[in-house]
């Protein structure tokens, strides 16, 4: 969720979003849940002071209020937030955060996704079949057992629903059995019956251990409604109301705007204090009030509350003396575990995925089979030397342009990378590592299949050793552009723009790769200097003419005598090719180069993070005019 708007959100006081919601007292009207007085908590107390939310819009300068919890790089806040009265960070495994968005990977089963992020997640104390254990659990908790092994599914494959999805989302963040947990409108796209039966199932998570819940929900239906024991109502980032859920009622009547008969309360609540249409509101009798003026009658009256004191005083004392503290922070997986599932989990989703590979080794090997047909057995005459080398030119620069196809599955797969690691389940080396480890066996089979089709057909150079470097060449060649595309995914997460980007940066490569142009007409500044130094389609060209021409002889006619021209001669004379060194060190060039993108990429997601981890900060999310922040106490039985 971005935000495309200057967002300017002040809160007057402190707030308190607990199980402890203390009781609401209107003039002299004092209500409680009587069901409730005697619970404890095991949850974290989550507090929040003077907290502002901002955001610049370059285009309107405007501003709307909203609430946002995990912070767009762009965004600015100034406020405590506070932590059992303690302004601290949460340690990783004693929170958690379900985004509105479900991103999980699409070829795995329910048991595959929980039980791989339970390996990741979880320390090497435990057991593998202990993670098992806790994995099945988790997933019986919220009643998945029955699709247990059904596949997540996604576009042109069928799968879960969305709530299944949202709960699978839910397994794999409860796992650690956080302290606390955040919600993103977790009902988001489901049905009433759905969202009922995906928050029961939140809302009887872990009664025995004990678990603050706050989760920011979307017109939520009564029966939804009725599960929720604290309410914050917002308006324009202003609060209307905190408190007791079942007592919001009253607190709206006693200003005269009470819920009529049979209408959901939450519908109520929300059409009174949404400003955006600027409808006045109907008080009966045909008497109507101007929005404005009854959100502003009831944020003054929320304020000269008996309850707006009690929570300042309560908060306040809490941050006086602190509460109970925090977990400390649980340990990870290991690093070579985390590579070795990461590895495990990435391979089974590239052979399940048709896309990814599979498809491009058709097309592949389509193209390969044109070409050696193409260049059917080109011969050894003077002829033969410039079919060979448009062959190899072919090979080297648009079968390799091809491997940026895979880039909406890179996309995907960044989605997946940023939801976990900001929920701090593995490492960016041990992704970075597993993500290659992972490709190379199908790059390999891309490389080696169809090459061996286009290299044997056309008659190429004769000996194992030349077609074995002719298929590394290739390999290399694709482990570049899939680094370089990956690269491109982690900066720009857009199908079409990536694409382009990747395509136009290849582009520049190849038209100073030495072929088209050759190296000694190249202009100097820019496309000699540095360009043609730093395309790995140069060394790609002149690695694989080196290979088929270095030794080689062949027959040419001149006034009807027969002659042989030296392979060497062509590489010097016709394609000005580098002699100094020998083709492995063109082929380790290109490797080098595969390191550097991959660490590059390394780089980048880094900066990435600390970039939004130095502006983002864990705030329920909010926006003022659609939602409604409630929060969960699992050690309560749901009032209905």
């Amino acid at each position: 969720m971005k935000p495309s708007h200057e967002i300017d959100v002040y809160i007057p006081q402190e707030v308190e979003i607990t199980s402890h919601a203390p009781e609401l007292s209107y003039n002299g009207h004092q209500h409680s849940n009587s069901s409730n007085d005697n619970d404890t908590i095991n949850g974290v107390c989550l507090t929040w002071k003077d907290l502002w939310v901002t955001v610049r819009d370059g285009r309107t300068g405007g501003k709307r209020a909203i609430l946002q919890g995990r912070l767009d790089p762009k965004t600015r806040k100034s406020g405590d937030v506070l932590l059992n009265g303690v302004k601290k960070t949460l340690a990783y495994g004693a929170s958690a955060y379900v985004t509105q968005d479900d991103t999980l990977i699409t070829t795995l089963t329910v048991r595959e996704s929980v039980y791989y992020s339970a390996q990741l997640q979880l320390p090497d104390s435990m057991s593998k079949t202990e993670k098992k254990e806790r994995a099945e659990m988790t997933i019986k908790e919220m009643g998945l057992q029955d699709s247990i092994d059904t596949r997540i599914g996604g576009w042109g494959a069928k799968g879960l629903s969305g709530g299944q999805r949202r709960r699978v989302s839910i397994c794999i963040e409860i796992l650690t059995r956080p302290k606390l947990l955040f919600l993103d409108e977790p009902t988001s796209g489901l049905d009433s019956a759905a969202s009922y039966y995906v928050m029961s199932r939140i809302a009887k998570l872990d009664r025995h251990e004990g678990r603050t819940i706050i989760a920011s929900i979307h017109q939520p239906c009564s029966e939804v409604f009725a599960l929720f024991h604290n309410l914050c109502l917002l308006s324009a980032g202003r609060t209307v109301y905190f408190g007791k859920t079942i007592s919001a009622n009253e607190f709206f009547t006693i200003n005269g705007f009470p819920c009529p008969n049979f209408q959901n309360p939450s519908d109520h609540f929300l059409r009174t204090i949404n400003k955006d249409f600027d409808e006045d509101i109907e008080l009966g009798s045909g008497q109507r009030k101007p929005t404005e003026e009854v959100i502003d009658t009831l944020i003054n009256f929320y304020k000269s509350s008996t309850t707006y004191q009690e929570v300042d005083n309560i908060v306040a004392e809490i941050c006086k003396k602190g509460d109970a503290p925090l977990d400390k922070n649980k340990d990870h997986a290991s690093f070579s575990t985390q590579t070795l599932v990461l590895t495990k989990r990435s391979f089974i989703n590239m052979h399940r995925d048709i896309g990814y590979y599979w498809m491009r080794l058709g097309i592949y090997l389509a193209l390969c089979l044109g070409l050696g047909t193409l260049f059917y057995n080109v011969g050894s005459n003077y002829g033969s030397i410039e079919a060979r080398s448009s062959l190899m030119m072919f090979v080297a620069s648009f079968l390799t342009f091809m491997t940026i196809g895979g880039f909406p599955s890179f996309v995907e797969d960044m989605k997946v990378f940023e939801r976990e690691r900001l929920n701090g389940h593995y490492s960016i080396r041990a992704f970075v590592i597993a993500n290659t480890l992972s490709s190379t066996p199908f790059l390999l089979l891309v490389s080696l299949i169809p090459g061996a089709v286009a290299y044997y057909l056309s008659g190429l150079h004769d000996g194992l050793d030349h077609f074995a470097y002719f298929a590394c060449t290739i390999f290399s060649c694709m482990l570049v552009v899939e680094s370089l595309m990956m690269t491109v995914a982690s900066i720009v997460p857009n199908y079409l723009i990536g694409i382009i980007m990747g395509s136009g940066i290849q582009g520049f490569m190849l038209l100073s790769g030495g072929f088209f142009r050759l190296p000694n007409d190249l202009p100097h500044p820019f496309w000699k200097y540095p360009l043609f130094y730093v395309s790995f389609h140069k060394y790609a060209f002149q690695g694989l003419f080196k290979n088929e021409f270095e030794d080689a002889k062949y027959l040419y006619s001149e006034s009807g005598v027969q002659k042989l021209i030296d392979g060497d001669y062509i590489l010097k004379e016709k394609w000005q090719v580098e002699m100094g060194y020998s083709k492995w060190i063109d082929l380790l060039i290109i490797l080098g180069m595969v390191v550097i993108c991959r660490m590059l990429f390394w780089v980048i997601i880094m900066i990435v993070e600390k970039i939004k981890s130095g502006r983002m900060t864990w705030v329920f999310s909010i926006p003022a005019k659609q939602k409604e922040a409630v929060m969960i106490n699992p050690l309560d039985t749901p009032n209905h």
